[in-house]
């Protein structure tokens, strides 16, 4: 990548990126366990997720990469609401390290 290449992540992208993929996991999280969603969103409000929220954040976006570059024949297809790339997951990898979480 070279300085003018737009696809380079900013802060501002990262933030972005991590909002949604918390926001999604959040929403999927409330339909398993309804106590963890409510302390997870809670933190994350405070901007501090706790160890087993950060842990259960990362093993989720890993878990859901759906656009991984392969074709059908190549690996399997990972239905979800929405398109995690891997770069999408070492943002939010990134993110979780940044604060002091083990990934």
């Amino acid at each position: 990548m070279n300085g003018n290449d737009s696809r380079r992540r900013t802060p501002a992208r990262d933030s972005g990126t991590v909002e949604r993929l918390v926001t999604a996991w959040l929403t999927e999280t409330e339909r398993h366990d309804a106590a963890a969603a409510r302390a997870a969103r809670a933190g994350w409000e405070r901007g501090a997720l706790s160890p087993s929220a950060a842990e259960d954040l990362a093993t989720w976006v890993t878990a859901r990469v759906t656009d991984t570059g392969f074709n059908e024949d190549e690996g399997p297809y990972v239905e979800g609401p929405l398109r995690i790339t891997p770069a999408d997951k070492d943002t939010v990898h990134a993110w979780l390290r940044a604060r002091g979480h083990a990934v």
